[in-house]
């Protein structure tokens, strides 16, 4: 018994002391986080854009469980804000203290149409100041944003892609069968393809014939941008791609799509010239683009407010998370901005996939409303297709990027069951119940025809409804938009054709119609969601230090990124009526 009380005293000795550790750990750290100094830009700086990043359109904070998994692991993969990284180089640009910019790295993650946004920004850099771009190897996305630089290098032992676009979803149906778990689907239109994942081995035709269309549309668009950028015909790099693909280092030199063939070391020699000093110096002048985002410019000091408010995300009933748009947390914030009288306009801005039909319909009531009351725009990113486009289709101008994804007016249900899954390994249900169709969603067993022919109802009802609020919104006739629709995904371009979308343009062009809607001219500012501070994500947000480079993803990465989001994919699948107003099919370019 004495020994046993000495076990328990140094025990709790031991947690006391660790507890206290924690303690002083915690106040230091916020000691710390409150007495760092503020940047500052220093002069003749190079702004260095490093593009080993993702691309965001919300300016967001992750979840503390995802700020303590990041710091646990000494930082993840980072996130830049595109509207922050779009008003930095254009601060930059007229920034006596910045000489130039430097392009490096390779994005994780961004759609075509938030490269031409960003690109254009380059671009309107470039127009005042050198801009140098260099890389190891050159991927598409990435040279999409350098190739109109001033100088773009490629190291010696390089090589660059100008192989085409393709995409390579991937099948669960055989194994579904194989392991016993079956699905069953609703749908309406036959371009609806989200559901065939799950259900085969293989692409529908339908979903082939929209799949090459929307790349071929991407595609052109790289290849007139690149071409215009590099002085070529669009052909010229057709040319290439068939044949050639990966070019190597001189070849591309010789085909003028790269300027110089230099190693990093000689690059940086030209970027010490920039910033005023010698190449035997050690170092020069720098500031990092999302250091740079971060220093407060000069704020536009206008009397009238825009607000611009942004819908990223996969839809899905109640409020969501970071990563998602919760039908019942954005319906919220446009209704604050529709009572606040401060606020004269508001642009919404898309890039979401869809996704839960009944979180669509909320957030799209507010968004009449809204209207009602002030003008709103709507500015469509990378994706706002099915219930992206739900939710976008009554604003009272529609502005596209040429390579968005939109359209997809089409509904399904996915309905999923694992009775010869549980069966086999000896888990059986049994069930009492009130009513024929008193457990319609259960997984224990396939739906019989009366539950199938009544969600199949449901899922005909909404898809005349949102049939019926495309042709209200855009003054069609419903006999038009039942052409286009059937689940059908466009590009921006082909959207404006067709009366989905009003006019080709960025978050900026969006902004500016609302400025003129409300004849403020020049004199508006624009303003975000308002977010309380939340101490404890910054604490976790600082316990990683400062982001670090991780290995790039092989093969494998990719093979295991695929397989969490189609898990990813299946758990945001939460609409009460189990219908869903989603992009037919996960678009990867590759």
């Amino acid at each position: 018994m004495k020994d046993f009380f000495k076990s328990f005293f140094a025990a709790l000795l031991a947690l006391m002391v660790a507890g206290g550790l924690a303690i002083f750990l915690f106040f230091g750290l916020l000691a710390a986080i409150g007495s760092s100094g503020k940047p500052t830009v220093p002069g003749k700086a190079v702004l260095v854009f490093d593009l080993d990043t993702s691309l965001s359109d919300a300016d967001r904070d992750p979840e503390p469980s995802e700020a303590l998994s990041e710091a646990l692991s000494g930082g993840g993969a980072r996130t830049q804000s595109l509207p922050a990284a779009i008003d930095a180089l254009d601060r930059a640009a007229s920034d006596s203290r910045i000489t130039a910019l430097f392009l490096t790295g390779s994005l994780q993650g961004a759609g075509p149409a938030q490269l031409r946004e960003l690109r254009e920004a380059i671009q309107r850099f470039k127009a005042k100041k050198p801009v140098l771009a260099y890389n190891l190897g050159w991927a598409k996305r990435d040279y999409y944003l350098a190739a109109g630089a001033t100088t773009v290098f490629i190291n010696p032992f390089g090589e660059m892609e100008v192989n085409g676009l393709a995409s390579e979803p991937m099948f669960f149906g055989e194994a579904f069968k194989k392991y016993g778990v079956e699905v069953q689907v609703t749908r309406v239109g036959k371009y609806k393809s989200a559901v065939e994942p799950f259900i085969t081995d293989r692409m529908s035709d339908p979903n082939r014939e929209q799949v090459q269309k929307l790349l071929d549309d991407i595609w052109g668009e790289w290849k007139e941008t690149v071409a215009r950028d590099r002085k070529k015909a669009p052909a010229d790099l057709q040319v290439i791609a068939d044949e050639k693909g990966l070019v190597e280092a001189e070849e591309a030199k010789k085909l003028g799509l790269v300027d110089r063939i230099a190693p990093y070391d000689e690059v940086l020699d030209e970027l010490k010239k920039l910033a005023g000093k010698q190449p035997k110096d050690k170092d020069f002048p720098q500031i990092t683009l999302a250091t740079y985002a971060g220093i407060a410019g000069e704020a536009r000091t206008g009397k009238t407010r825009i607000a611009v408010v942004v819908a990223e995300g996969e839809i899905v009933d109640g409020e969501g998370k970071a990563n998602q748009v919760g039908g019942e947390r954005l319906s919220r914030e446009l209704r604050r901005l529709r009572l606040d009288d401060r606020i004269k306009a508001v642009v919404l801005r898309v890039n979401s996939p869809g996704g839960s039909a009944a979180a669509s319909e909320l957030i799209q009531r507010e968004v009449i409303l809204t209207k009602k009351a002030k003008p709103l725009v709507v500015s469509m990113g990378h994706l706002a297709a099915s219930g992206g486009y739900w939710i976008s289709t009554y604003g009272d101008r529609i502005f596209a990027e040429p390579s968005t994804i939109t359209g997809s007016i089409g509904v399904f249900g996915l309905l999923p069951n694992v009775k010869k899954l549980a069966n086999e390994h000896g888990i059986t249900w049994d069930s009492v119940q009130t009513a024929k169709l008193a457990n319609p969603m259960t997984l224990a067993r396939p739906k019989n025809d009366l539950e199938l022919a009544r969600i199949q109802g449901l899922v005909d009802r909404i898809y005349e409804q949102f049939v019926a609020k495309v042709a209200d919104s855009r003054k069609m006739k419903k006999e038009a938009v039942h052409e286009i629709a059937q689940g059908r995904v466009w590009s921006g371009h082909e959207a404006v054709k067709l009366g989905l979308v009003d006019e080709i343009g960025g978050l900026e062009a969006a902004v500016k119609h609302a400025a003129s809607r409300i004849k403020a001219g020049d004199d508006y500012q624009v303003v975000g969601p308002e977010r309380e501070p939340d101490a404890l994500k910054e604490l976790l947000k600082n316990l990683g230090g400062k982001s670090r480079k991780l290995a790039k993803p092989g093969p494998v990465d990719g093979l295991v990124d695929g397989f969490r989001h189609q898990l990813d994919l299946l758990t945001s699948l939460n609409d009460p009526q189990g219908v869903y107003a989603r992009l037919p099919f996960e678009l990867e370019l590759k």
